[in-house]
């Protein structure tokens, strides 16, 4: 019996309150009341241009592949180690994946390895903030910029992160986030598309909304809408916007929660994994990471494989995570091989993710903290 969930959907605060004030409003459709506050949520927090709320963070990703007018033959650069939507998103374009291998510590892209993956058919890289920690922003806007490769954030862990000082999501023309049940922030299923180029904002509005200038029509700019561009339905409920919104409100109640729950796991955790061979979250000093998971490395696949077993049999549920996606039957495809990403490779035996959630219990937190301390390396 599962005495302590990797992870619980849970309310923090109006939720309930905000989605029954949605069905009165008799609007429960996309962009109505709560979704605008959203949107003027993260534009106002994070300083970006402007923020669409999307039924997915992969359909955020998508939206980015269609205004970038990502075409079969472009090259697009992806960390080895992420979710499937990251490629997925361009690949449906015809773009053809280069992943790039991780940094041992960090686990983002390891951007030393970027420049020599560009060719002249890049059209765009795209970082993944790992565990909400940020990549190497400055070498990697610098790279872009100088050889004019659009730069396109997968901010799904990391909301409310920093590197040095600005917000990761605030660096690249576009960046997307998650508001899955996983995720420090969340509506169930949703996401939003950042955009900080502003001559992308009003192609962004048009494809979100089938591919019209709806948008357009309701701030009276035109007298009628009309199909202008390819587009799909990327809009989601109001009342997830709802949902998501209560959430918003009660930022600083969950990051701090998360914050006590990862500090109490490092410092409990630190001389034991030291001990053991076991690496734990790094977070350089310039980076103010968003507390969205706390994994460890064992020193191998059967030890890790044994560990979560040993959790789950004292009723504790913990989860590896990503597989390398070059060596998928899709990364094959496109003809990647076994040692092409070793570091990938190597992290993708090790990982194991540990329960935190908006509802973990320091009583929780020791059950699981106890167990580890349990557990036989031999």
């Amino acid at each position: 019996m599962i005495k302590v969930d990797f992870n619980r959907p849970v309310t923090v605060g109006n939720e309930f309150e905000y989605m029954r004030q949605a069905i009165e409003n008799a609007k429960i459709s996309g962009d109505g009341v709560f979704t605008k506050k959203c949107h003027a949520f993260l534009e106002s927090e994070l300083g970006v241009r402007k923020a669409l709320l999307t039924t997915s963070c992969t359909h955020a990703l998508e939206m980015c592949a269609l205004l970038l007018e990502i075409q079969p033959g472009d090259e697009v650069i992806i960390p080895d180690f992420t979710f499937v939507s990251t490629v997925n998103a361009f690949v449906l374009r015809g773009a053809k994946p280069v992943f790039v291998d991780i940094h041992p510590d960090t686990l983002n892209l390891d951007e030393t390895k970027l420049e020599a993956a560009v060719t002249p058919r890049t059209k765009a890289v795209v970082p993944v903030h790992y565990a909400g920690v940020g990549c190497e922003m400055e070498v990697i806007v610098e790279i872009t910029k100088r050889r004019q490769i659009a730069l396109v954030e997968d901010n799904a862990h990391g909301l409310f992160g920093q590197y040095r000082g600005k917000y990761l999501g605030t660096f690249g023309a576009l960046a997307t986030q998650s508001f899955h049940e996983t995720k420090n922030f969340s509506c169930g299923e949703g996401g939003a598309l950042l955009i900080n180029d502003p001559a992308l904002a009003e192609r962004a509005e048009i494809i979100r909304e089938k591919g019209t200038n709806r948008a357009r029509f309701f701030r009276g700019q035109v007298d009628k809408y009309t199909w202008v561009d390819i587009g799909s339905s990327y809009l989601p409920s109001d009342l997830l916007a709802a949902f998501l919104y209560a959430q918003f409100e009660q930022r600083e109640k969950i990051q701090s929660h998360r914050k006590n729950v990862w500090n109490m796991y490092r410092a409990a955790l630190q001389e034991w994994a030291q001990k053991n061979g076991v690496q734990l979250p790094a977070v350089p000093p310039d980076r103010e990471q968003a507390y969205h998971m706390f994994y460890m490395l064992l020193p191998n696949l059967d030890l890790r494989q044994k560990f979560i077993m040993h959790l789950r049999e004292r009723g504790i549920y913990s989860v590896f995570h990503y597989l390398p996606l070059h060596l998928s039957d899709m990364g094959r495809r496109f003809g990647y091989r076994p040692g092409d990403c070793p570091v990938t490779e190597r992290v993708s035996d090790q990982l194991v993710r540990l329960p935190l959630h908006n509802e973990l219990s320091g009583a929780d937190q020791e059950m699981v903290i106890d167990a580890i301390l349990d557990f036989k390396f031999q």
